[in-house]
């Protein structure tokens, strides 16, 4: 069974920034997550990437920003979702 996308979708939030949601429903948990979804959740400003949500293989849930990486604890699709649309207007607000 291959992986099968929910979501791509690139949505330009400013004049010098925009982000990129990539979602699969995937067979198998990804290594070092529990859940089926493998995503990759981006907030890019001035051609560089500032804020990334995703699960990389063998790492799990996590957050990427400003160079730094910490654990996020995934509970649901929704919440993912609604987690990074709040860091995307933090970061927009500054």
């Amino acid at each position: 069974m291959k992986a099968d996308k929910l979501l791509h979708e690139r949505h330009v939030v400013a004049e010098h920034a925009f982000v990129e949601l990539l979602i699969w429903r995937v067979p198998v948990p990804v290594q070092g997550s529990q859940h089926r979804l493998k995503y990759s959740l981006g907030l890019v400003m001035h051609g560089r990437c500032v804020m990334r949500y995703d699960n990389e293989a063998g790492k799990g849930d996590h957050r990427h920003e400003e160079g730094a990486e910490s654990a996020y604890r995934f509970s649901t699709f929704e919440q993912l979702l609604a987690d990074f649309w709040k860091d995307v207007d933090r970061w927009l607000s500054r």
